[in-house]
């Protein structure tokens, strides 16, 4: 799947990726541009925790993580700081999502930042608790979903 693409289905289930992520967490957009010296940059989620208060970006990679995505992160961690949070906002936290991490190279990569990052795999199911399992859509939904087949019904939830 394509970063865009995944990002497409979790805005389309922004309510159960909330769940997913905890209490506390509004959503702010999408694709948040950034304008940083004239250049164009966009955050693939931006989210604020109501608890926390900071702004929280969210880094989606389709594919396996490598250490050059944490200064993608970092950039704009930096840029929502220095442009976007108020005076009284604690500092961003950067959160990068990617289908699958050596825990070994991850670790390295994480070992000398200072900003609050940290990084994740994404998996549709295996992480929710067995209640909210029954009210998302089924992996088969999603990919239907992606390949442009329709959009996810209620009654076909597993």
């Amino acid at each position: 799947m394509q970063e865009r693409e995944i990002e497409h289905a979790l805005v389309i289930h922004v309510t159960e990726f909330l769940l997913e992520l905890g209490a506390g967490f509004a959503f702010v957009g999408r694709q948040v541009l950034l304008d940083v010296g004239g250049d164009e940059f966009f955050i693939d989620l931006l989210f604020y925790h109501l608890k926390l208060r900071c702004y929280v970006v969210i880094e989606l990679k389709a594919g396996k993580f490598k250490p050059e995505h944490l200064g993608q992160l970092g950039f704009y961690m930096t840029a929502v700081d220095r442009q976007v949070k108020g005076e009284h906002d604690n500092p961003t936290i950067g959160l990068l999502l990617c289908k699958s991490k050596n825990k070994i190279v991850a670790e390295y990569a994480l070992g000398d930042k200072t900003q609050p990052m940290g990084i994740a795999e994404y998996k549709l199911l295996e992480s929710l608790p067995i209640e909210l399992q029954t009210s998302l859509p089924s992996i088969e939904q999603i990919e239907r979903e992606l390949a442009g087949d329709g959009p996810f019904r209620e009654d076909e939830s597993q």
